[in-house]
């Protein structure tokens, strides 16, 4: 029991505590030296620029070997176009008169056909994936950017081309068609049977109570309504006589008739013979 002075024990504890202490600075100073090796990391990956997507190079905005400084605004150093192959997009200014047409041609997935210079002869196809809501107003007509896109399997629309673009609105079979060019013929009166004279007079019917010269925007509708309600003319023994008509979609070369006393294959007139 008396072995060991108080003396020498106190020595070999306080000797016990001292390395106690030198172990816990070298384990702390272990850890500053992993956390200065991560900060050196972090910093090192800092230095290595990567893509945050996967495509075609198709502009260099830098030089090899030039310095990079941080800024604000981050630098632009590469255009890159993604999935070039699979789907190009096709940026179209449509006028806000059209917007509700191509609108009901997306929710009805109609396809859209586009021509480039590069392939005057091939025809490209596509579809309405988005109609944007930046406007963009100049001289006071508005357009919507509308989004088309479009495969491109062999590469061969490229980024910056011009396409001459042409939106199917809707499609219709089996229907019955009024050549436009009927629908456009104005016959003389001296042609006309009498009971259809008053539809070449061109009698408006107006309202006296109205205290403004601009339409409304009810009678902007009815207007737009009765637009649609049209005549076409048919021989009726030497004169000739109108049949009322509703049209409905219409290309460059027929219309549909939507109703009308209109039989399939009958003949309407479309012009007078000058002999």
């Amino acid at each position: 029991k008396d072995f060991i002075s108080d003396s020498e024990m106190d020595q070999y504890r306080f000797g016990r505590m001292a390395l106690e202490a030198e172990l816990a600075v070298a384990q702390a100073s272990v850890e500053q030296a992993e956390a200065n090796l991560s900060n050196s990391e972090a910093n090192l990956g800092y230095t290595k620029i990567t893509a945050p997507v996967d495509g075609i190079v198709i502009d260099r905005k830098i030089d090899p070997g030039q310095t990079l400084a941080s800024q604000f605004q981050t630098p632009e150093l590469f255009v890159i176009a993604p999935d070039m192959r699979n789907k190009m997009h096709l940026f179209a200014s449509v006028d806000e008169t059209d917007i509700g047409l191509i609108r009901k041609a997306k929710d009805e997935g109609q396809p859209v056909h586009f021509t480039v210079d590069a392939y005057p002869g091939e025809l490209f196809s596509g579809s309405v994936s988005q109609i944007r809501l930046s406007s963009t107003t100049t001289q006071n007509v508005v357009t919507y950017p509308v989004v088309i896109t479009a495969p491109n399997e062999e590469l061969k629309l490229l980024p910056g081309m011009t396409a001459d673009v042409s939106f199917r609105i809707e499609k219709k079979a089996d229907i019955i068609k009024i050549p436009n060019a009927a629908l456009r013929f104005f016959p003389e009166r001296l042609h006309v049977r009498e009971e259809d004279r008053k539809l070449l007079e061109g009698v408006v019917e107006t309202d006296d109570k109205a205290t403004s010269t601009l339409p409304s925007a009810d009678q902007k509708v009815e207007a737009e309504i009765k637009r649609r309600l049209r005549h076409v003319w048919v021989q009726d023994g030497d004169k000739l006589k109108a049949i009322e008509v509703v049209t409905g979609i219409s290309d460059y070369k027929f219309t549909e008739m939507v109703s009308g006393d209109l039989g399939e294959g009958q003949q309407l007139v479309v012009g007078r013979d000058p002999g």
